[in-house]
């Protein structure tokens, strides 16, 4: 299998100067702030939503190099996601994530709580100096569905009559938002047309919901140590995903067991069997793939290129995570 790494050959530098520039915007007037983000900015994370800025910005600026906006533009998007995931994490009570402890269980809540706003801050601020309204707005609204998608999530615990579609909404507000506007404002920073721009949307939109849907099936059939984090987790805290809510139209007494709060001893390992035991594992493959698929198809709008080419293949490698 083709690893991430070497998909990102292309903008392989521009990563490298990202990671150092990201502990440099965050600066070291707040010691403890600045260790956070330091530990959080040096974890080996993918970086897959600067690294698809990155390529956008290639992909649509092949007679000239990318510009300053366009890097700040992926430090922003980084910090964004950053930032999201140290309150989730708070919101989780998850003491690792990437196999790293999480902010809040190295310092404390109240540390975590204020990296995360510092970043949302920092974020907003360097985004507003971009003096590009119409990518301000992009990123605003990001913001703001991160925020929904997290009250939804919480709202929706243990819910097992939350539909696929309410599923595939809060999908989009926690994850897949990110990468269709972001994705988007980066072809808006290279001068694209408004159908282009609109295409770029359409990739990151279909591109995040493959992405977290795949993650999702992970959470069942990934090893604890591949995942970073320990396997079932979503459906132990109550988050009903893909592979879940296709089960429970197979297995009613996976019903039973969630209604309750896995209030019983054997509760968790026997919805865990349900779940592997069921097609919700392949179904919700099938529907990343076609997600994945509609992805490529909106990067048609492109001129050949490298990047365009690994925009492609960063949709196969999302498919291939499963094996």
């Amino acid at each position: 299998m083709t690893s991430v790494t070497s998909l990102f050959a292309p903008v392989e530098a521009d990563l490298c100067l990202l990671t150092e520039n990201l502990k440099n915007l965050v600066g070291a007037r707040h010691p403890i702030l600045y260790a956070a983000a330091e530990h959080l900015f040096g974890a080996q994370g993918k970086r897959v939503r600067p690294a698809i800025v990155f390529l956008i910005s290639r992909a649509t600026m092949l007679d000239s190099d990318i510009t300053p906006r366009h890097r700040r533009l992926a430090e922003i998007t980084e910090m964004i996601h950053t930032a999201s995931l140290v309150h989730d994490d708070v919101v989780d009570e998850a003491e690792v994530r990437r196999n790293v402890p999480t902010v809040h269980s190295l310092f404390n809540n109240r540390v975590a709580v204020l990296a995360g706003d510092f970043l949302f801050g920092q974020a907003a601020w360097y985004l507003a100096n971009l003096g590009n309204l119409e990518v301000v707005k992009l990123l605003s609204e990001v913001i703001k569905d991160m925020a929904e998608g997290e009250i939804q999530q919480g709202l929706t615990r243990f819910d097992t009559t939350l539909t696929m579609e309410a599923y595939l909404e809060k999908t989009y507000r926690k994850t897949a938002s990110l990468l269709a506007n972001s994705a988007k404002a980066a072809g808006l920073l290279s001068g694209v047309s408004a159908e282009v721009a609109d295409n770029l949307y359409l990739y990151g939109y279909h591109f995040g919901l493959a992405f977290q849907i795949i993650d999702d099936i992970l959470d069942f059939t990934g090893s604890t140590e591949a995942l970073g984090k320990p396997a079932g987790s979503d459906l132990i805290s109550g988050n009903l995903t893909a592979p879940v809510l296709y089960a429970l139209e197979e297995k009613p007494y996976l019903e039973v067991l969630i209604e309750r709060e896995f209030a019983q001893p054997d509760d968790i390992p026997q919805a865990l069997a349900l779940v592997k035991e069921s097609e919700g594992i392949e179904r919700s493959r099938a529907l990343a793939a076609h997600h994945a698929q509609i992805a490529v198809e909106s990067l048609a709008v492109l001129n050949p290129s490298t990047s365009a080419q690994t925009l492609i293949d960063l949709a196969d490698y999302v498919l291939s995570r499963l094996y």
